[in-house]
Formats: C-alpha cells, sequence, structure tokens
C-alpha cells in the first residue's frame, strides 16, 4: 500500500492535473467570450450586408460534414471534424467575422470540444446566412415530394381496384351448394 501510495498516485495527480490547467484555462476563454457576445451581436447586426457574399462562400468551399455542422450543432460533429473546424474558423476571422478570431484563438488552443459555446455562437450566426438559400431547395424538394406522394396516391387507386375486380371474378367460380 506503501508503493501505490508514493509512486503510483502522484503519477495520476500529474497527469490529471494538466487536464485541469487546461480546461480552466478554457472556461475563462468561455466567461469572456460570454461576455462579448453582446458585441459581436451588434457587430454582426451592423456588418452583415457586407459579410453574407464572403460567408457564403467560405461555407460553400467548406467540407460536407462542416456543413453539416453548422446547420446543426453537435458535440460528437465537433470532435470528429475538430481540424475542419478550426479551418473554418480560421477563414471565418480572415474576413472578419464577428466573434470568429476569438473563438479560433481558443480552438487552436485547447481544442474545439473545450470551447464548444463560442464555437456554436459563431455557427449560429453563420447559420443565419445559410437558412435563406436552404429555404428555396427545400421549398423545391417539398414541392417535389407532395408530387410524389401524388403519384404514389394514384398507383395505390388501381391496385385496390385490381384486388376488388379479382375478388368478384373468383367469387362465381365456387359453383352453387346444393342443399
Amino acid at each position: 500500500m506503501g508503493y501505490w501510495k508514493s509512486t503510483v498516485v502522484p503519477k495520476f495527480k500529474k497527469i490529471f492535473e494538466k487536464n485541469t490547467t487546461k480546461k480552466t484555462a478554457a472556461i475563462e476563454a468561455c466567461k469572456s467570450f460570454d461576455d462579448a457576445k453582446e458585441e459581436y451581436s451588434k457587430e454582426f447586426e451592423e456588418k452583415k450586408t457586407e459579410l453574407q457574399t464572403k460567408v457564403i462562400e467560405i461555407y460553400e468551399a467548406s467540407a460536407t460534414e462542416i456543413k453539416a455542422l453548422v446547420k446543426e450543432p453537435k458535440d460528437a460533429s465537433l470532435k470528429k471534424n475538430s481540424t475542419g473546424v478550426t479551418k473554418f474558423l480560421e477563414e471565418l476571422s480572415k474576413i472578419e467575422f464577428p466573434g470568429s478570431k476569438p473563438a479560433h484563438e481558443a480552438c487552436s488552443k485547447f481544442g474545439p470540444t473545450l470551447v464548444q459555446g463560442p464555437i456554436f455562437f459563431v455557427f449560429e450566426k453563420v447559420s443565419t446566412f445559410i437558412v435563406v438559400e436552404e429555404k428555396e431547395t427545400t421549398s423545391s424538394k417539398d414541392k417535389d415530394v407532395a408530387v410524389e406522394e401524388e403519384k404514389k396516391e394514384e398507383v395505390a387507386v388501381p391496385v385496390e381496384t385490381e384486388a376488388k375486380a379479382a375478388e368478384e371474378v373468383a367469387a362465381p367460380a365456387e359453383p352453387p351448394k346444393d342443399c
């Protein structure tokens, strides 16, 4: 028991202490970002028209995983696509997208999983530009789905009438019973 306390436990403490300092610094970075969210939102509203075309270009050039993550931010996807997220934030910081620079710096230092709040905030702002385009494509998709459903209904009706006709044909085929 003495060996365990003198050699093994201190090694475990060193391992876990390194992570706690990094986590603590990441939490502080997230808090400072949260304090500045209002400023970023105001700046975003002011620059919205200027940023729209640039953001759409960056979004279209990004990988499909990043596009899905921007539309629906999820913890697991953020962890899987950490390098793509970092690159996406870097591109946004180049065009001076509000909040992207501190989010990118925190993401580079601590990793995307520790600074999810700032990253998801930036993605939420980016998605406001993307939703406009998606509505147009979804409306055409909805029309296609509606047309397909009508076709399925039209096909279903003849099948039912054929089944009834087959029953009528089968019924007289039986010889009448003599009592």
